[in-house]
């Protein structure tokens, strides 16, 4: 069974920092991409960022040279580091998988975590 549990969320003041870690657990063949979505009240959950088992990246415009994403493939975890951190940023934040597979011959499928609360005060 293939579960994702984030952790790191928490209160910050605006400027600041934090980092969020998420690992994979189960048995685990292989991940395509994993990535970071979030969700403020009132608003459609958006892509973070994005980080291919290849290592390429991608980030929504409003986090780009403020966060950075990365990945441990051995160990199935992927963090996100966020830096100058503003008020806008603050939402549930969630890890996701794609392209899963417990086994070779086994289908793809995505798996999402259950969500890490990040709220930056002004």
């Amino acid at each position: 069974q293939v579960q994702l549990v984030e952790s790191g969320g928490g209160l910050v003041q605006a400027g600041g920092s934090l980092r969020l870690s998420c690992i994979v657990s189960g048995s685990i063949f292989s991940i395509n991409a994993m990535g970071w979505y979030r969700q403020a009240p009132g608003k459609q959950r958006e892509l973070v960022a994005r980080i291919t088992s290849g290592g390429s990246r991608n980030y929504a415009e409003s986090v780009k040279g403020r966060f950075t994403i990365s990945r441990d493939n051995a160990k199935n975890m992927v963090y996100l580091q966020m830096s100058s951190l503003k008020p806008e940023d603050t939402a549930v934040y969630y890890c996701t998988a794609a392209g899963v597979r417990t086994d070779v011959i086994d289908p793809r499928r995505d798996y999402w975590g259950q969500g890490t609360q990040v709220t930056v005060s002004s």
